[in-house]
């Protein structure tokens, strides 16, 4: 192969945006500053939308987006060395534009639609010809209903091509081996629960730790694993005695439902029999217990009367507080078993992770998706599709409809299979308990 940058490629594409949103991921300025440095070597201008979705659905003729304030152009001065920057050079929010838009017959109704063609409009006040679309699976979902938006304009409306770069340090997408952040995420989780453990011992104490992780566990197992937690718990391991189920009223149409829940009582027992296993068999009376936040949601209704819930529907998981509520419950049981006190500490941790230094392996991930969303839109020509990356970083492109559910609109979430090796190695490692 020659070592000559490659040809320039004959493109319609003349100005790109690229967009943010969603909750940072350590490695992210690596994404963004690749994709925009593809398209700057083909003589392609690159625009950075400023956090999400969230300036260009206040855009009105009476509110034009303004460079500084609602966009940025990134040129080679603003990229300098950013590759491996913390942080998000644009920022990122959460307002999510398409949250009307929940079934394909939404899409012919003016006032569902009506964010997506001001996100729509705006972007065509920039002149800009396509758009990079980079977040977890909430941002994928308003991509595609973005793209299937414009399915129904007339055909004398410029298309906007839209590609999607996945992006979640919970590594729970479909269509991905991992997420770009993941591992930078898990070590420094991993990096704190080893200091807690070192804390726990001098104490005799426990801390029972929330990690983030709202749908699946590969967080919290992969945090579990590099820590050397004594137990993990993640929605993956809600089965048998740990599931129940309740009625639920809707509050609205009143209509009667039936709601997988977590039995509270059973999680707080295999807790205590972690602690007395170590405390009566392994002569250890000091511990870190790992759960996932995403546990939160099958909590029964009485744990969740007054939480809120966000744009997407998802409820917020910090007004919870897992951690301190299994905390205080898992004391008061070891304490009916056994009459001692153990001092138990609830931990929410995960935050801290969002903007580490990335790693390596994260920077090399990230900085191909970026590379991929160029290839895709200019090399490939494509529109609708999420940039993937397998086996030796190797590029390929997944369409939105093998993510998205054609009738919910809703992406496909990808737990940790329970019989996956990956799974059975956090059992492996964790303390034995025969029950």
């Amino acid at each position: 192969m020659s070592l000559s940058r490659p040809p320039k490629t004959e493109t319609t594409i003349r100005r790109a945006a690229i967009l943010f949103a969603g909750g940072p991921a350590p490695a992210a300025n690596a994404v963004i500053s690749t994709a925009a440095n593809s398209f700057l070597r083909n003589d392609i201008q690159v625009i950075g939308i400023m956090n999400g979705y969230s300036r260009l659905v206040e855009f009105s003729e009476t509110r034009p987006l303004e460079l500084g304030r609602d966009y940025i152009m990134l040129d080679q001065k603003v990229l300098r060395r950013t590759r491996n920057s913390q942080g998000i050079l644009i920022g990122t929010a959460r307002s999510n534009p398409g949250r009307n838009v929940s079934h394909p017959s939404h899409l012919t109704d003016p006032e569902k639609v009506a964010p997506l063609k001001t996100v729509y409009q705006a972007l065509r006040s920039l002149d800009v010809d396509a758009l990079i679309s980079i977040g977890g699976d909430d941002t994928l979902k308003t991509a595609n209903k973005f793209r299937l938006f414009q399915d129904y304009q007339p055909d004398s409306q410029p298309r906007i091509p839209v590609v999607h770069l996945p992006k979640t340090i919970d590594n729970d997408y479909s269509g991905i081996d991992f997420t770009f952040g993941y591992f930078t995420a898990v070590h420094t989780l991993g990096t704190e629960i080893r200091n807690l453990l070192a804390d726990a011992e001098a104490t005799r104490a426990y801390y029972l730790t929330e990690t983030m992780g709202r749908s699946a566990g590969w967080l919290a197992y992969g945090a579990a694993i590099s820590g050397e937690a004594s137990f993990v718990m993640s929605v993956e391991d809600l089965t048998g005695p740990y599931r129940d189920s309740e009625e639920v009223v809707d509050p609205i149409t009143g209509e009667k439902s039936i709601r997988p829940i977590m039995n509270v009582e059973e999680v707080v027992k295999r807790i205590v029999a972690t602690i007395r296993v170590r405390e009566e068999s392994e002569g250890k009376e000091f511990g870190v217990i790992v759960m996932a936040e995403g546990l939160a949601e099958y909590l029964p209704m009485n744990y969740l009367q007054g939480v809120s819930r966000d744009e997407h529907g998802h409820i917020a998981i910090a007004q919870v507080n897992l951690s301190r509520l299994f905390s205080r419950l898992v004391a008061e049981k070891y304490q009916a078993q056994t009459g001692k006190n153990r001092k138990i500490t609830g931990l929410q941790i995960g935050y801290e992770a969002r903007c580490a230094q990335p790693h390596a392996f994260d920077v090399l991930l990230g900085s191909q998706l970026g590379v991929g969303a160029f290839r895709a839109l200019v090399e490939e020509g494509l529109d609708g599709v999420m940039v993937s990356v397998s086996g030796q970083l190797e590029l390929n492109y997944v369409p939105f409809e093998q993510l998205v559910d054609p009738e919910t609109l809703v992406t496909m979430v990808r737990y940790v299979d329970p019989d996956s090796d990956f799974h059975r190695l956090t059992r492996f490692l964790e303390t034995y308990v025969n029950k």
